[in-house]
């Protein structure tokens, strides 16, 4: 080859790949390589007359060492992504690009076999104008098929100043502009924030409501029947339930409060006496081992508490028809017991003894979506000191199948369940405490789910809330930064 061009990449990069496209949109070809030994990708842009640009560099992770790259446009928004299989870590990494020949952060994907992997290639396989992502291995006869859906991409993150120890949001429309607005209990100062939206995924300036002693869980919904949303905020240490009925312009009355079980910490809102009056229930973190019902007058004010036995401390709790029999029942997460308590519910505001379930240790949260498709609830639970997730599959008339248990990032506190890339299939979401990342599972829709995908999420997530915000039609995360007062 006559007029060879040398290209010198860093300082023991120990080149394993190369693929060649137009990473920057100037209808020039760019370079990208794997750089095994220094543990990160190179994309050097063309100028288009055998002159190149330096080397920029994406990590790729410590010890990964990147063996092999390939190129496509993966979620389909017109910019070439690159994908490169890590030798040291065993996964898959994928970097969306932006169009200007920079990349988002790498978004890891499990590999399913224990070996090495060695190439990568990509194709649409099955016709669907999907790319498919093929993964072979050292020592083994088998390849690894990642079906690719409209993920998008949660990389990009936007910060909100909050008090100290912020600790759950909730979604509502407070001022009744048709845009989602924002509540966040923060349990440092006792109160709750609300930030307004503009529809974009931008919000106004915070105000601030006053409840009681350490607020945890918050939920919306509207308790005097006057279309207005309202909302109901768990206070810990005050053994209350707190209520701000909201005015329709973004303000609120002062708090109303009711006693709840010894310290409440998750609420949940639903009609549990078929009366077409929002009813509240509470999880109690404490030694009695149960829930608390408070059945709404219509009014903004609820009757007495009625608790029911759980068998183990609760952190969390979910309600759903999961018997089909058009009353909502309880879901419980018991902290002590690794399982889930069931309380099937009469529809006049009362509920049988409890079924239990098992599930990984130390359940923190719980969640209830159709994740199969078959028209009956199943239940998704983060089970805290295994860093995992169970799915319990539903059969309709209020049992459940054995779970099946898939991969979390570090000490996920929270689960939610929704359709993220808008494909008619349920997903799933945790956040993840100790390594500040949510985990994102894929649903297959027939109960199974995808290895997870992690992004950074900021320091110490405490919740995670899935909405709309800036009305494009495809979910947005939200959590609070416990130790980052945002």
């Amino acid at each position: 080859m006559k007029n060879e061009i040398t290209f010198t990449p860093s300082a023991g990069a120990h080149l394993r790949s190369v693929a060649i496209s137009d990473f920057n949109n100037d209808s020039l070809l760019d370079i990208v390589v794997a750089n095994y030994g220094s543990n990160n990708i190179g994309v050097i842009l063309g100028y288009g007359d055998g002159i190149f640009g330096n080397e920029r560099i994406f990590s790729t992770g410590l010890n990964s060492h990147p063996y092999s790259v390939a190129i496509n446009d993966f979620n389909r928004d017109g910019q070439v992504d690159i994908a490169v299989i890590n030798r040291g870590t065993k996964d898959l990494g994928i970097f969306l690009g932006k169009g200007n020949g920079t990349f988002e952060s790498q978004a890891n994907y499990s590999t399913s076999f224990n070996f090495a992997p060695l190439t990568v290639g990509v194709g649409d396989f099955d016709s669907d104008e999907r790319s498919e992502i093929v993964v072979a291995y050292d020592n083994t006869d088998h390849l690894d098929v990642f079906v690719i859906y409209d993920t998008g991409d949660f990389s990009h993150r936007t910060t909100y100043s909050t008090d100290p120890r912020p600790a759950c949001i909730a979604f509502g429309d407070f001022n009744n502009d048709t845009r989602l607005d924002i509540v966040v209990s923060t349990t440092y100062y006792d109160n709750v924030i609300v930030y307004l939206g503009y529809g974009n995924g931008s919000f106004a300036n915070r105000t601030t409501h006053l409840v009681g002693n350490d607020p945890y869980s918050v939920g919306v919904g509207d308790f005097n029947n006057d279309a207005r949303s309202d909302i109901v905020v768990t206070n810990y240490l005050d053994n209350t339930v707190s209520v701000l009925l909201g005015y329709g312009n973004g303000s609120f009355a002062r708090q109303k409060t009711f006693s709840a079980g010894f310290k409440p910490f998750s609420v949940v809102i639903g009609d549990f006496n078929n009366d077409s009056r929002l009813d509240i229930v509470v999880a109690n973190y404490d030694r009695s081992n149960s829930v608390s019902v408070l059945l709404g007058y219509g009014n903004g004010s609820f009757a007495n508490q009625t608790n029911y036995s759980t068998g183990a401390r609760s952190f969390s709790v979910a309600v759903g028809d999961v018997n089909n029999d058009s009353r909502l029942d309880i879901v419980v997460a018991n902290f002590d017991s690794k399982s889930i308590s069931l309380l099937l519910g009469y529809g006049n505001g009362s509920f049988a003894r409890q079924l239990k379930y098992s599930t990984g240790t130390t359940p923190i949260c719980v969640a209830v979506g159709d994740v199969n498709n078959d028209s009956r609830l199943d239940i998704v639970v983060a089970n805290r000191d295994d860093n995992t997730t169970s799915v319990l599959l539903g059969y309709g008339n209020g049992s459940f199948a054995n779970q099946m248990i898939y991969s979390t990032g570090n000490l996920p506190l929270n689960v939610a369940v929704s359709d993220l890339n808008n494909d008619t299939r349920l997903d799933i979401v945790t956040n993840n405490y100790r390594e500040n990342t949510v985990s994102v599972l894929l649903g297959y829709g027939n109960g199974f789910f995808a290895n997870q995908t992690t992004y950074s999420i900021g320091t110490t997530p405490a919740y995670v809330a899935l909405g709309d915000l800036n009305n494009d039609g495809q979910l947005d995360i939200v959590s609070p930064n416990e130790n980052g007062r945002s």
